[in-house]
């Protein structure tokens, strides 16, 4: 008698909203932001805390020129974790997280305008080093490190349902939800502003 085969179920993306706070004094930048974030099944609470930092730290003066917006990255390989694109539809800002491989970087230095990556691992810097030589020549690309512990205090902070208060000020930049706050200090790896 033939057995019954089932298909393997599709694992599905936890829901996270956000209303996001932005302060930023060093730009100029003041906005509040209702987002919602997809997390995907084998994304940590880590990573959806750094990509929703990521989103504010980058968030444009006003949307006139384009949105930043949450892409697929894990979902569809061709897609960063956040981009922003100009009012034709042209990726002007390529937001990678994590330590692409050097290929990829590759690729994506030439799709577009911008690329910046935030690596928050604690092998952040060495995973830099040995690519440093062979990317020396971009002009169009900025590495960041969010340091790994700061990283574990941000995943500390992450709720299905949260607001979220950004501050950036000199260079130093806090991340709170409710009574909790991290300070984050981002180091700038490669790359300029």
């Amino acid at each position: 008698m033939p057995t019954a085969r089932t298909e393997p179920m599709a694992l599905k993306a936890t829901i996270y909203k956000a209303l996001v706070h932005l302060a930023d004094m060093d730009r100029n930048v003041y906005r509040d932001e209702e987002v919602t974030l997809a997390r995907h099944p084998s994304e940590t609470d880590i990573r959806v805390m750094v990509r929703l930092l990521v989103y504010a730290l980058n968030l444009p003066e006003s949307d006139d020129d384009g949105a930043l917006t949450f892409a697929k990255d894990l979902w569809e390989a061709d897609e960063p974790a956040l981009w922003l694109k100009d009012l034709t539809g042209r990726v002007t800002h390529w937001i990678e997280l994590g330590q692409p491989e050097e290929k990829r970087l590759n690729r994506l230095l030439s799709k577009a305008t911008h690329v910046s990556v935030y690596a928050f691992n604690s092998n952040a810097a060495a995973w830099w080093t040995a690519m440093q030589e062979s990317l020396d020549h971009s002009r169009n690309l900025t590495v960041w490190q969010i340091p790994a512990e700061q990283g574990k205090e941000l995943g500390a902070l992450a709720e299905r349902s949260l607001e979220v208060d950004v501050t950036v000020q000199e260079g130093a930049i806090w991340m709170g939800v409710g009574k909790q706050s991290v300070e984050v200090g981002l180091v700038r790896l490669f790359g300029k502003s």
